[in-house]
This record gives C-alpha cells, sequence and structure tokens, in this order.
C-alpha cells in the first residue's frame, strides 16, 4: 500500500489480526526510518506504541488509526482497503462497508531498534507491519 510491501498469513490458518493488548514484537535488528502498518481501529484511535532500541532506550511515538466505518481519514492516512460488507464473528451485514488503513509511525533515535510494545488498546487492529530501513548516510 502506497508503495510499502506487505506479507499477509495464508487466508483461514490462524487470527488475521492483533487486537493490541501491550504486546511486544521483536523485530530484526537494524535501523529503521519507519514501522509502517496496516491497521483498523474500533474508533479513531490515538495511542503510543513505545520502540524499544538495542542500546536500552525506549522512544514513545504516536499511533493514529481512523475509526474503520467507511469515512475519510482523521489523521491522514491512506485508505488501503475497504470492505463491501461488514464482517462480524457469527454473520455479515451487507450495506455496510469497512476500511482497513495504511499508517506510519517515525523511527527518529539512530540506534539499533529491536522492538515495538504495542498499546495496551484493544481498539486498535493491526493486520501487518513493515520496518523501512534507514538510508544509508542519512
Amino acid at each position: 500500500m502506497a508503495g510499502v510491501p506487505f506479507r499477509f498469513p495464508p487466508v483461514c490458518e490462524g487470527p488475521d489480526n492483533i487486537r493490541c493488548d501491550g504486546q511486544f514484537l521483536a523485530v530484526p535488528e537494524g535501523h529503521y526510518d519507519w514501522v509502517h502498518v496496516l491497521a483498523a481501529s474500533e474508533r479513531r484511535c490515538e495511542d503510543t506504541v513505545e520502540l524499544n532500541f538495542a542500546d536500552g532506550s525506549v522512544d514513545a511515538e504516536a499511533l493514529r488509526v481512523s475509526d474503520f466505518w467507511s469515512a475519510p481519514a482523521w489523521f491522514g492516512e491512506v485508505k488501503a482497503f475497504e470492505s463491501l460488507v461488514m464482517h462480524y464473528p457469527h454473520h455479515v451485514q451487507r450495506g455496510v462497508s469497512a476500511v482497513m488503513w495504511a499508517q506510519r509511525v517515525p523511527v527518529t533515535r539512530r540506534a539499533g531498534l529491536a522492538g515495538i510494545r504495542l498499546p495496551r488498546n484493544v481498539a486498535v487492529h493491526l493486520f501487518a507491519v513493515t520496518l523501512q530501513r534507514a538510508e544509508v548516510g542519512a
């Protein structure tokens, strides 16, 4: 989405998203400029992710995700996907669409990123994460 590649697990082979509940995502240690996410929010949400670096430092950065109900992006995200129907655990509601957003979080510290602590906010759902490496010499 928006020129950023994402990989998804095979359909119907386990959960398709993470409800943010303080999980720690270990990442390949490296220098990155952006954490790109495909996300949806049960309500428009602003919360904080903690970027954990190999040197022990931690930076708090904002994660802002607009509501999944079909509406304009509140935080300037890019619309990644829009469904034609709303899928619930036990039924499908026709005529109601949902949106998944492509959003990004800056990595401003010039240290090796080692992990990401997600917010404790189960209204935010992450479907995919891509790390964009820092440009050499930047």
